[in-house]
């Protein structure tokens, strides 16, 4: 299994993002937000999406060098169509116009459709708490029903994943973004590449049966990812369907096409400011105070950890020792390259 520096990696992701068709700049940024999802520990939104958006460029579901479009202002509420381009250049637009609107009106809400794959959804929420602001994000994923509602068979819904930021003063911040699904479709992408079985409970096979083989969601005749809680997780994945994509303008997953593999992901983002509301000073103080007291709780096993701090904590180890990269995933990135360098 190759390793790679964060540096190194993320210039030969460039290169092959420059090579199918996107400017130096957008490559950079691209390439910096996937090498960003492999250091902190999600390799399923890491560079082994490359091969997959090389396909969706050659198939035009991804459009290079194409920046989000403002469709309307109405103060407080932003709305935005990403025209299919990479949803790390124009999520990150979005956010940029929501986080400016944020200061001056205290809360901005951004409506973002026809974005292709945003990518790990807690960059934005780090951005927006980068510059002092909580966010809330709600996230459509349209590709094709992927997730079983709770109690059924037949997949109906997205990953659709939720998300929420909270800034720390000099500390890291809380950062809770997860799918609604039992895991990410690209983790079972990764498992399946390297040969290894999921955890139980995860997925169902075509028929409805518990099984741990990656292939029910790789190979034909494709299973369904279950939702992580049961009901819980399958009404919050219907939630972020209505809101991230029904209330954006964006497809729900009733729309997809037998045989479509486009992806667009649409998304429902509240971005407010803490400096203006009442309790703004109590809010950072009652953090500092409340976090220490939560972490006193006994562990069942190793430590009480907060929403973030595990993904930092890869991030420390993987930027000192290097990124792995499978056998497979790097395979398919060397075809990529070899493909469009003909």
């Amino acid at each position: 299994m190759p390793r790679f520096s964060p540096t190194d990696l993320q210039a030969s992701a460039a290169e092959i993002i420059r090579l199918a068709g996107s400017s130096p700049e957008e490559a950079d940024i691209v390439a910096s937000n996937l090498v960003e999802a492999n250091l902190q520990g999600h390799d399923s939104h890491g560079v082994g999406m490359i091969p997959h958006y090389v396909a969706a460029l050659r198939q035009g579901g991804l459009k290079a060098n194409t920046p989000v479009k403002l469709l309307a202002d109405h103060g407080a509420i932003l709305v935005f169509d990403g025209q299919q381009g990479y949803g790390q250049v124009v999520t990150r637009q979005t956010m940029e116009a929501g986080i400016e609107r944020a200061r001056t009106t205290g809360v901005c809400v951004t409506s973002l459709k026809n974005s292709h794959h945003l990518g790990r959804v807690g960059a934005w929420a780090e951005q927006c708490a980068a510059a002092g602001l909580v966010s809330i994000h709600f996230v459509n994923a349209f590709f094709r029903p992927l997730v079983a509602p709770f109690n059924g068979i037949d997949p109906k819904l997205g990953t659709n994943p939720f998300c929420v930021g909270v800034p720390r003063i000099d500390r890291h911040p809380l950062i809770l973004d997860f799918a609604t699904s039992a895991i990410a479709l690209g983790k079972a992408r990764v498992a399946y590449n390297t040969h290894k079985p999921l955890a139980p409970d995860v997925v169902i096979d075509a028929q409805g049966k518990p099984t741990t083989d990656p292939a029910c969601m790789i190979e034909p005749p494709l299973g369904a990812l279950l939702p992580f809680g049961k009901h819980k997780g399958g009404g919050l994945a219907l939630i972020c369907a209505l809101l991230g994509a029904a209330l954006t303008g964006s497809p729900t997953e009733r729309l997809t096409k037998s045989g479509d593999m486009h992806i667009l992901n649409g998304m429902l983002s509240i971005i407010i400011n803490p400096a203006m509301l009442g309790g703004a000073e109590s809010f950072e103080d009652e953090i500092e105070a409340f976090l220490p007291w939560v972490r006193e709780s006994r562990p069942i096993t190793g430590e009480v950890l907060f929403p973030g701090e595990p993904e930092q904590r890869r991030k420390a180890i993987r930027a000192k020792d290097g990124i792995d990269v499978d056998d497979e995933t790097w395979r398919q990135l060397v075809e990529a390259r070899a493909s469009l360098a003909s």
